[in-house]
């Protein structure tokens, strides 16, 4: 009797999740639309929309003028200023935080330097901060934290971080004992991941794998509409793949990784040599150090792209990354995975490089969302 009472009531609770999802992305619709869509009963929507309009969290913008007879549709909206999210992002010398709506754009967001070096420090200042957030936004429906680093989302655990120099870190205890908010973990890398799809308005139903070059060099599978983490919480970490055997050493303690040949650090470092060779007779010589030392970051990249569409074979591989303004960096990146692939299998991989960066901490603000959306097993 207890599970026969409980199945209507989870039924119910995740077509509420469906409409609120579909309602997100399509941004104006009806009740009729949803209901085909969703291939729900139009009573069901009618129900659900009747109680989403008692709680203000949509508007009724009117009826819809149709030549065909019958009863014209009425167009409805999601109020996105009625369900707010945050995130967090730690980094070493800053924490830049976001709230948005529920249409992930950005309300107000801020930033303020820190030395993360001692944790404990770090989420005393991130318990302050959500604090602040909740008094000033009650209309949050949770917070996500977003660290470098191998970081388990589900116990929320950081094992290690060479950035932070933190390792075996309990984050969200310390922040529950004042918070009844919700809150999330993440690495920083793979909450970017998700608003990189949402972004470039990909299919959720298939494989997407993004890579950031900053200050590190990450990557995360997003694999219908969720990040895959792996069996240690490693996937994606494209950074460490060797590139150039007995190269550069990297921060991981190996040779020849990707990160230690394209990071921003590693990049600037080489053109700051490069340019420091040069007398001042040479001085004209400037802009072709530039094309050289992008063209090889470029051929690095390729090599580690044709490594990912092998193994994982995505539908797309999106690349944000400040050298992206390089036509040559970009050129070099495309025709050196091409080389190194099957054609049938690069031919069918589409390559993105972002124009502009991807936030985060947007992006764990996303997680929230779509966490909340979540349906319930």
């Amino acid at each position: 009797m207890k599970a026969t009472g409980k199945g209507p009531k989870l039924l119910r609770l995740n077509n509420q999740k469906r409409v609120l999802t579909l309602l997100r992305k399509l941004r104006v619709t009806s009740r009729q639309d949803i209901a085909q869509a969703l291939l729900l009963s139009k009573n069901t929507v009618s129900l659900i929309i009747d109680e989403m309009l008692e709680h203000g969290l949509i508007d009724e913008l009117g009826p819809v003028s149709v030549s065909a007879a019958g009863r014209p549709k009425i167009e409805i909206s999601l109020r996105p200023d009625r369900l707010k999210s945050a995130g967090i992002m730690v980094e070493p010398q800053v924490i830049h935080w976001c709230v948005c709506d529920y249409f992930s754009r950005v309300i107000t967001e801020s930033a303020w330097h820190t030395e993360a070096t001692q944790a404990t420090v770090v989420l005393e200042e991130i318990g302050r901060c959500c604090g602040e957030m909740v008094e000033k936004h009650p209309e949050l429906i949770g917070i996500a934290l977003g660290f470098p680093g191998i970081v388990d989302p589900l116990r929320g655990w950081m094992h290690l971080s060479f950035h932070l120099g933190w390792q075996d870190v309990d984050l969200l205890t310390p922040l529950r004992h004042n918070l009844a908010l919700p809150l999330r973990v993440m690495n920083n890398v793979k909450a970017a991941a998700l608003l990189s799809v949402q972004h470039l308005n990909l299919p959720t139903e298939k494989s997407h794998f993004y890579l950031r070059v900053a200050e590190g060099v990450g990557g995360a599978l997003v694999q219908h509409g969720e990040v895959f983490t792996g069996n240690s919480w490693m996937a994606g970490e494209v950074g460490h793949l060797t590139v150039q055997p007995y190269g550069p050493h990297c921060g991981c303690r190996r040779q020849g990784c990707l990160e230690a040949l394209i990071s921003q650090p590693a990049l600037e470092q080489q053109l700051a040599q490069r340019k420091a060779g040069l007398n001042w007779q040479q001085r004209d010589s400037e802009p072709d150090i530039v094309e050289e030392v992008m063209a090889q970051a470029g051929a690095f990249l390729g090599k580690a792209i044709s490594q990912i569409m092998l193994l994982l074979n995505p539908a797309s591989i999106i690349i944000d990354c400040p050298w992206n303004l390089h036509p040559t960096f970009c050129a070099a990146t495309r025709d050196t995975a091409e080389a190194d692939m099957l054609s049938f299998i690069s031919e069918r991989t589409g390559i993105y490089f972002l124009q502009e960066r991807i936030d985060p901490a947007n992006g764990l603000a996303l997680a929230v969302i779509e966490q909340y959306e979540q349906r319930i097993t």
